[in-house]
């Protein structure tokens, strides 16, 4: 079974599968895995995120154009359910918190992504073709071994592609990371899109950091459809930056062709799911202003897209 490269209707993402940073910025694991009691913790926590979404949905967020993005460690709970209940899933691959992708469960990621009957398979990549070219290729090599197997099995592959400047690129802006978000890495994310293409990666969706020129959007999404994928999908990703930040991108992505819609996780649900740890917010009130904050993203799109 095979499928036809892209995927051109609206996609509304509320991304949870952080884990590495989930552990260590929400409860202070770093360098180790979880207890079995910290554990149900951690997926109680994500349990919050998921009612909020569903919550999201009752007050009107479209389910046909929705979807959660969760991990197998943490949010199986949330990924039962969303299979029982008709609700689109995509799920990650990659081993968290690596500089270089490889995969979670190792050989055994098919099986893994099977479990699931996921709408999309995600992955997070982090690609600049200035850097080290032998990892470049190493990376590379997997991602086409995980390309070719999905679309083997007719299912959706979506890439989110981080491209960290490096040491010479950044000197190269003066040290300042918001010179080089706005003049140096649209230009480097067009690269690192076709680089992958061209090592045979041919994802249906990318996933991208957003960018504030129209013209640069437009340049990525073009990247993206580029060489006959005219039904290649990109959408854009919060990056945990604030709500502000993320319309600005936002808005400036409703209106490119090629761009069809968004994955914001952090700014959606983080201030959320740290009121209830500290106390502030019943489970209630955070699964609240969960579906409060997702559900202003889905309408602050839909109106910049009309």
């Amino acid at each position: 079974m095979a499928s036809e490269l892209g995927y051109t209707r609206d996609l509304l993402v509320m991304p949870f599968d952080h884990r590495g940073s989930f552990l260590e910025k929400l409860f202070g694991i770093k360098g180790r895995q979880p207890t079995a009691e910290e554990t149900k913790v951690v997926c109680s926590f994500k349990d919050i995120v998921y009612d909020g979404f569903k919550k999201a949905l009752s007050m009107g967020v479209p389910k046909d154009k929705s979807a959660i993005l969760v991990d197998e460690q943490f949010g199986e709970a949330c990924l039962m359910d969303a299979k029982k209940n008709g609700i689109a899933a995509c799920t990650p691959t990659e081993k968290s918190g690596q500089d270089e992708f490889d995969f979670e469960y190792g050989k055994e990621y098919a099986a893994h992504i099977e479990k699931f009957n996921p709408l999309l398979v995600k992955v997070l990549v982090r690609y600049n073709t200035g850097a080290d070219a032998t990892m470049n290729a190493r990376q590379a090599g997997k991602l086409k071994e995980l390309s070719e197997y999905l679309k083997k099995v007719g299912r959706k592959f979506m890439f989110e592609l981080l491209v960290p400047a490096t040491e010479a690129q950044l000197k190269e802006c003066g040290g300042d990371k918001g010179k080089y978000d706005t003049q140096r890495r649209p230009g480097l994310m067009c690269e690192a899109i076709v680089a992958l293409q061209k090592a045979g990666v041919e994802p249906d969706v990318w996933k991208v950091e957003g960018v504030e020129n129209p013209a640069d959007a437009k340049k990525v999404a073009d990247a993206a459809r580029s060489g006959g994928r005219s039904k290649v999908g990109v959408i854009v990703l919060g990056r945990g930056e604030s709500a502000e930040k993320v319309k600005e991108w936002l808005k400036v992505g409703a209106k490119v062709p090629g761009v069809i819609g968004f994955a914001v996780g952090r700014t959606v649900f983080w201030d959320a799911l740290v009121g209830f740890k500290e106390k502030k917010l019943t489970r209630e009130a955070a699964v609240d202003l969960v579906a409060k904050n997702y559900k202003g993203f889905v309408d602050l799109w839909t109106e910049h897209r009309k």
